[in-house]
């Protein structure tokens, strides 16, 4: 088995895809219908794609964005929540936001918000400059395209003072752009609900989904059901594979060439980070010649992770119970002083960008020296 630094090296690579032929002028000129904005993730040149689960779509949307930004340490805007909510006219405890990444060229934010709360929660596109400006992002007279899933779960919203969730607002739970195509989590329509899907790119044609089962070592049973909340990618030699974080925090390994539609494909658990935990945001990154992962979490705080040796080989995956973790040869540190982080992403080789929730309450985005 080659070593996660070997294997991550291509991960590095997403931004180099920038310079790829042109993507955009696939895209046509028009207003894209967004209901909701949620997951976010950058493709080739420049092109943004965003995640609406209300309509099980995505959309990909030409953001222009093309000035190489500055000073990114010194990316820093307090009390986010606040300045978004003056700035749409309304109060911070009705904007959520769902989502934030970072433009690999120019090293803008870009936000994905909500005004309101519940069903009829308007979608907002955000932009925050390196020199801290927000902007709204106009949709107005922009190239984009659309890809609706065609398996997605029914749309059940919850009655007021009802107990559950309605199974549309996981359709798509995270995505990314990889080797020409847009790997989708979430849930699908199906008995076995949980799915990977690769959807080509330019968007033609959305097969159904790839039913994805994993070995819960904290759980102590295989399971198809509970959806990926978080991935990245990267390769063996030519081979593009994904590395899915679920709740309560199993690590799995897939094969992307093994996400087809209608397939069905068991993942390989390589580590257990503990129950009673849901996984936000993974990133990977290099420092003195070393690879590691960044997993935010919801009650186990940011885990660095060594990445240099992704654990045993396949016949040697986590498939017994497990008491509460189990990292085989991976190194797992918390990172004690990175704390309330909602939201991550990798900013360059030295930085990440954060949201990070302050003891008032407040929401504040802060670019932070990789530990």
């Amino acid at each position: 088995m080659k070593s996660l630094t070997h294997r991550l090296f291509s991960a590095f690579a997403v931004a180099g895809l920038l310079a790829v032929a042109s993507h955009a002028a696939g895209l046509q000129e028009g207003h894209p219908d967004l209901k909701s904005i949620g997951p976010l993730a950058f493709g080739p040149d420049g092109v943004l794609f965003a995640a609406d689960t209300n309509s099980a779509a995505i959309f990909a949307i030409a953001t222009n964005d093309t000035a190489a930004g500055a000073d990114v340490k010194r990316i820093a805007v307090d009390g986010i929540n606040q300045k978004i909510a003056a700035l749409l006219g309304t109060a911070p405890d009705q904007i959520l936001i769902n989502d934030m990444v970072v433009h690999p060229v120019s090293h803008a934010a870009y936000l994905a918000i909500s005004r309101g709360r519940g069903p009829d929660a308007a979608p907002v596109l955000m932009r925050v400059t390196t020199a801290g400006k927000l902007e709204v992002v106009s949709l107005d007279q922009v190239k984009f395209a659309k890809a609706a899933l065609p398996d997605a779960p029914s749309d059940k919203p919850v009655p007021a003072g009802g107990r559950g969730s309605n199974p549309r607002q996981e359709s798509i739970t995270d995505i990314a752009y990889v080797d020409g195509r847009v790997i989708v989590a979430g849930l699908a329509n199906e008995e076995f609900s949980s799915t990977l899907r690769a959807v080509p790119y330019p968007f033609q044609t959305v097969g159904g989904g790839t039913t994805v089962e994993i070995y819960h070592g904290s759980h102590g049973r295989f399971e198809t059901r509970a959806p990926v909340r978080t991935f990245v990618s990267f390769k063996v030699g030519q081979e593009s594979r994904v590395l899915a974080a679920y709740t309560c925090t199993p690590l799995v390994e897939f094969a992307v060439n093994e996400l087809t539609p209608g397939a069905k494909v068991r993942g390989r658990t390589i580590a257990e980070l503990g129950n009673r935990n849901r996984p936000i945001d993974m990133i990977v990154y290099q420092k003195a010649g070393k690879s590691y992962l960044l997993l935010a979490n919801s009650a186990r705080g940011v885990m660095k992770i060594s990445a240099d040796n992704p654990g045993a080989p396949t016949n040697d995956s986590i498939q017994a119970p497990v008491q509460d973790t189990q990292n085989k040869d991976m190194t797992v540190e918390t990172i004690a002083d990175w704390k309330g982080i909602e939201h991550l992403d990798r900013l360059d080789n030295s930085y990440a960008l954060v949201v990070a929730k302050t003891d008032s309450g407040a929401l504040n985005l802060e670019a932070r020296a990789l530990p």
